[in-house]
């Protein structure tokens, strides 16, 4: 039985998702970066972000909810650029709000909103707690939009396909 509706994006549209990385390299041309200077740019990014995230997750348990949000989702974003300098800034903009992953997409920007909300307008670390798994889930979800059939291994698994 296959899936239906928004978890299966990928076979209702009868395509499989872009997954090369590195095409197009005319979107690095003008910044002169060689396919090296690139990976070294997303591993600059994706660390970057990941040590602010840390960071802002420890500033959660010690009480910092402001400095929580602020350094959380700024690594979230920051990881999130990296990614850029594999395929283009301009193509990852495009391939984000394709079909296959607009859903992903708008939940993850959604949940770094709420997380600023949660923080600065509610006080409450547990909803940034609650915000921050949906945020990972909705990447985790975006991220296995780009291996072909991933998204219904995973359904699989959970019973749902």
């Amino acid at each position: 039985m296959s899936s239906k509706g928004w978890f299966n994006l990928e076979t209702a549209a009868g395509t499989i998702p872009e997954t090369q990385f590195f095409e197009g390299d005319s979107a690095f041309k003008s910044l002169g970066l060689t396919r090296t200077q690139r990976l070294y740019g997303f591993a600059g990014c994706y660390a970057i972000g990941l040590v602010l995230s840390v960071l802002g997750t420890v500033m959660l348990f010690i009480g910092g909810l402001a400095s929580f949000a602020v350094l959380y989702a700024l690594g979230t974003v920051i990881s999130l650029i990296g990614t850029g300098f594999l395929i283009g800034f301009a193509k990852q903009m495009k391939l984000m709000f394709k079909p296959v992953r607009v859903v992903a997409t708008i939940v993850f920007l959604a949940m770094i909103v709420m997380i600023f909300v949660a923080a600065f307008v509610l006080s409450s670390g547990t909803l940034c707690i609650v915000f921050v798994v949906l945020e990972y889930l909705a990447f985790l979800w975006y991220t296995l939009s780009y291996i072909p059939y991933a998204r219904t291994a995973v359904l699989k698994v959970f019973g749902m396909a």
